[in-house]
């Protein structure tokens, strides 16, 4: 087995198992994926989402929203699915962060995306996952006239009037298309260059850009059902990472109609606040969501099950003789069953270990209080008022129902706007998709630190 995929042996390798990349080839998912987290959550959301797809394929278009905090491991869901519906399906995923540009994306980049990508991968060679078949001239020449007739309102020359008159008379060739859309793939990356008469240009004309995609969708899915016996779904990710602006919320809410219009299966991963706020119940799909894996039961008594869960996917990356006795307990605590937490902090005691020069080379106490203190901060920062809120929160609320959700008040189950806050923040968990809320360890420490629980309250760091 590569040295990537088997458990870190040492505190150098570290850093090559814990990457809070997702898991997404075959053989990453065999070495490192355990689904014991599946279990304690209260079942595997892949199974139902294959089983919907399963369903709609050849009959309707399955279009779903998925949601939940970040660092649970929603990608490595989905390439799970994707390679468990491969006999029926030719997924097209694509990154919010990675293929636009998040701080400024507007609808019409999502559907020139989605239609760029499936012309691109419906020519691609049947053996290479396309249908061997690029889109028809009519279509090609469709969209080449959406997107050159535009040019004229750009700020600097780019080429593509020159070559849209040479097309006019020649004809729109593949080699042509995949020049401008090389272009127009940089121009949705980095938004600066666009022009707002563009995008205004292009907001006006989006209708007419559906019914296009709509088009190439028929016209590709036909295809690949003749060659292949499948149909095409796009997984649209990363529209819930950290950082992302409001903005991205809009196209979920104010632009519903695309995807509702859309003639394609489709999953999109969705920002935790939209789903956890007063106008989540406008989103144009139904939702489901990825619970957090608990470490305290309801009584704040260990959960054994959720430890084991999260120590068996710890163990397949990370060979257990790295830890002294109990630390990797500690941090499994520490990182309240957040995958992503759990990584980043098992990394920075790894780090504390080599920097302290340790002789057996084994991350001890020290090490992982060094990780647990920086963890602390951050769930410290999450509690302070968000922009996100559409208006301020004042601590005390936030800390107020914080003790409310730890005492389990049965009232604390009916949401409201300091609950959505603190459910954005990760500062309250979701357990087993049955509105069950807990509040992280981390969080149970810095209330007894405040006075706003005893100093012996259960569930906090061991």
């Amino acid at each position: 087995m590569p040295p990537l995929l088997q458990p870190a042996r040492s505190l150098d390798d570290l850093h090559k198992t814990l990457s809070p990349r997702p898991l997404i080839t075959p053989e990453e998912l065999e070495a490192f994926y355990r689904g014991q987290v599946n279990q304690v959550r209260g079942g595997d959301i892949v199974q139902r989402l294959e089983l919907e797809l399963r369903r709609a394929f050849g009959a309707l278009h399955y279009k779903v929203f998925l949601m939940s905090h970040p660092g649970v491991g929603k990608s490595t869901a989905l390439s799970r699915l994707i390679q468990r519906v491969d006999n029926q399906y030719r997924a097209i995923r694509f990154s919010a962060t990675a293929d636009l540009d998040p701080t400024n994306v507007k609808p019409f980049d999502i559907v020139l995306l989605m239609m760029i990508r499936l012309a691109e991968e419906a020519a691609k060679p049947v053996a290479g996952g396309g249908a061997a078949t690029p889109p028809s001239e009519a279509v090609r020449r469709e969209i080449w006239d959406w997107l050159a007739t535009e040019s004229v309102m750009r700020t600097r020359t780019t080429g593509v009037d020159v070559e849209a008159a040479a097309g006019a008379e020649s004809g729109i060739g593949w080699t042509k298309v995949l020049s401008l859309f090389a272009r127009v793939k940089g121009e949705m990356k980095f938004t600066s260059d666009r022009k707002q008469q563009v995008v205004e240009y292009r907001l006006s004309r989006l209708s007419a850009l559906i019914d296009l995609v709509n088009r190439l969708l028929d016209e590709a899915n036909e295809k690949l059902r003749e060659s292949a016996d499948r149909e095409w779904v796009f997984i649209g990710e990363d529209f819930d990472k950290p950082g992302i602006p409001p903005i991205v919320e809009d196209l979920f809410l104010n632009y519903a109609n695309v995807f509702e219009l859309l003639r394609t299966h489709l999953i999109f991963t969705i920002p935790i606040a939209l789903g956890y706020s007063q106008r989540g119940v406008r989103r144009p799909c139904p939702t489901q969501s990825i619970p957090d894996t608990p470490v305290y039961d309801p009584s704040q008594e260990p959960h054994a099950e959720g430890r084991a869960a999260l120590r068996a996917v710890l163990e397949a990356r990370v060979d257990p003789q790295l830890f002294a006795d109990h630390q990797m307990e500690r941090l499994i605590v520490a990182s309240g069953g957040n995958l992503r937490d759990l990584f980043a902090a098992a990394r920075e005691a790894g780090l504390q270990a080599s920097l302290r020069g340790a002789s057996h080379r084994q991350i001890g106490r020290e090490d992982t209080d060094a990780a647990i203190h920086m963890l602390r901060l951050e769930y410290t920062r999450r509690l302070g008022e968000s922009p996100y809120d559409a208006e301020p929160i004042r601590y005390d609320e936030k800390a107020k129902r914080l003790v409310a959700v730890y005492r389990n008040d049965p009232n604390v189950a009916v949401p409201d706007r300091v609950l959505y806050s603190l459910l954005r923040s990760r500062t309250v968990q979701e357990f087993n998709g049955k509105g069950r809320f807990g509040v992280p360890p981390l969080v149970v420490d810095i209330l007894k630190s405040q006075g706003l629980l005893p100093e012996n309250a259960a569930g906090g760091i061991i």
